[in-house]
């Protein structure tokens, strides 16, 4: 389908006497944004077509600086492991695995695509992935009965037979000590522990990955801000860029496939690209803070993701969690998010950002939403409210013998929930991940969040399977190669699950 073309390239900045000279340069592909999600589709695309000329472009001076980077995000390997708000428990109080298969499944998909990797020499290491057990960690007789009505429908899935559940202080005590130090021996308190969960550093995976890219001939260029995404009369697409670390004017970069996974930015850029699939859409950003704590002596007592459940109101990426972090190859704990409202849309973006993003196609669905989402308006304005005292004292929920003066507040990073058009209720807020592209596949952008990074193969393969329908029966092999599963629901096929769970478990060095 593509084929390289060169002409027309000019230096890069090229004077023509004082005026600096718009340039025009073909690749085959340009990718928007320098996080894991472009990373991810970068390698795909090399492993599945060697002689296509692939251009990324980050904004800032290093790639993975946004919602990729260790400390904007809380490096969970989002398996369904312990995140509750994946199986909610119905009126009659069964609880259903559903949505959280599908999310293990997702994680399982990109585990293998890390081992491969990892075993194919690609990236140098598998540093950036550590073994952290997941918990869940509930308060009170009606959340403990609620905890163990999910372990019983978890127990019988595949993807969850390691699962365990007490209500013992004893035994929770032995799976995070820092939760259970301090605590009322009179409280009733539940938990559920699964030994194979992961911390995941997204920042230093996506180096990796772009590393490996620039040794293939990826162009990777830094400072470099998308102004414009244009459809030519060819079907092919222009993107204009201003270089924003020596002002040397704009290039124009002609290309017949653009991905825009540009986090938060991404939705500007859709809109002007004015594929109709984009009409409609719209973005709520909410910041994100945490606690830090750096302490040595206090991180390596607790080696565990210790989930809790969401407050009313708050989306689900605000639900509490006390992390083991492992970043630069020391371990951290992290406690939080506490909710943060700015109006733009990158942490390095501009207050104008959400302002810039209204549209008439989009005001309607957006007011819908909020109007039908005033519960997150109240939270957000408690969280905004809420002083250093009062976050410690959700800390001391967790961790009851928490020394203030151990933990720091850290500006996490910046989430934009998407906003849609919705038939029945006019707009609807969607707290997932949203890949919209053109009817004709020649460009794509993702929008949303959680549970983002953790499923950021699947989401590109959906991508590839979605924009390159013609090309994907060949491509599908190496697909294969590449994450074993493919295809299989590794839950239905527990002889096939043990198989890749181990080996991936073996060439990560994640065994636990």
């Amino acid at each position: 389908m593509f084929r390289a073309r060169n002409d027309q390239r000019l230096p890069f900045g090229t004077r023509n006497g004082s005026t600096t000279v718009t340039e025009t340069q073909h690749t085959d592909v340009v990718l928007v944004g320098g996080g894991v999600m472009s990373a991810t589709l970068g390698v795909l695309l090399k492993e599945l077509e060697p002689g296509w000329n692939i251009t990324l472009l980050e904004r800032l001076d290093r790639v993975g600086q946004e919602s990729s980077n260790p400390w904007n995000n809380a490096g969970t390997g989002h398996s369904a492991l312990c995140e509750l708000n994946y199986s909610p428990a119905a009126a009659d109080g069964t609880v259903s695995t559903a949505k959280a298969l599908n999310i293990n499944e997702q994680f399982q998909v990109s585990r293998q695509f890390w081992a491969s990797l990892v075993s194919e020499k690609k990236v140098p290491n598998a540093e950036f992935i550590n073994a952290v057990p997941h918990m869940s960690l509930v308060f009170g007789e009606k959340n403990s009965q609620y905890l163990a009505a999910r372990y019983d429908a978890f127990k019988r899935e595949k993807l969850f037979e390691r699962m365990e559940f007490s209500t013992d202080p004893a035994k929770i005590w032995e799976w995070a000590p820092l939760t259970m130090q301090g605590r009322d021996t009179d409280e009733a308190v539940a938990a559920n522990f699964s030994p194979e969960g992961t911390d995941v550093d997204f920042g230093a995976l996506t180096e990796h990955m772009v590393n490996y890219l620039t040794a293939q001939g990826v162009e990777v260029r830094y400072g470099q801000q998308v102004t414009n995404v244009e459809r030519e009369s060819d079907g092919t697409w222009t993107v204009t860029v201003k270089n924003r670390l020596n002002s040397e004017g704009h290039t124009r970069l002609r290309a017949k496939f653009v991905f825009l996974g540009a986090g938060g930015g991404a939705l500007h850029l859709l809109q002007k690209s004015g594929i109709p699939e984009g009409k409609g859409f719209g973005g709520f950003p909410v910041s994100g803070l945490f606690l830090r704590n750096t302490n040595q002596a206090t991180a390596q007592q607790h080696n565990a993701k210790v989930y809790g459940l969401a407050s009313v109101g708050a989306p689900p990426m605000s639900v509490p969690h006390l992390d083991t972090r492992y970043v630069d190859g020391k371990r951290s704990l992290l406690f939080g998010p506490y909710a943060g409202f700015k109006t733009n849309f990158l942490k390095q973006g501009s207050l104008l950002d959400l302002p810039l993003s209204l549209r008439l196609d989009n005001i309607y669905p957006m007011a819908r939403a909020g109007l039908a989402n005033m519960d997150l308006t109240k939270y957000l304005i408690g969280e905004l409210r809420k002083s250093r005292e009062e976050r410690l004292e959700s800390l001391h929920e967790y961790y009851p013998n928490a020394i203030g003066d151990e933990w720091e507040l850290i500006t996490a990073g910046q989430r934009v929930q998407v906003m849609k058009k919705d038939a029945k209720k006019g707009g609807v807020l969607q707290f997932g991940t949203e890949l919209v592209s053109s009817a004709d596949g020649s460009i794509a952008a993702l929008l949303g969040a959680s549970p983002g990074a953790s499923t950021a193969v699947p989401i590109m393969l959906k991508l590839l399977q979605q924009c390159f329908p013609g090309q994907f029966g060949r491509w599908e092999p190496r697909v294969k190669e590449l994450v074993p599963s493919f295809g299989t629901k590794l839950n239905e096929n527990p002889q096939l699950a043990d198989e890749v769970m181990a080996h991936t478990a073996g060439v990560l060095g994640i065994n636990n």
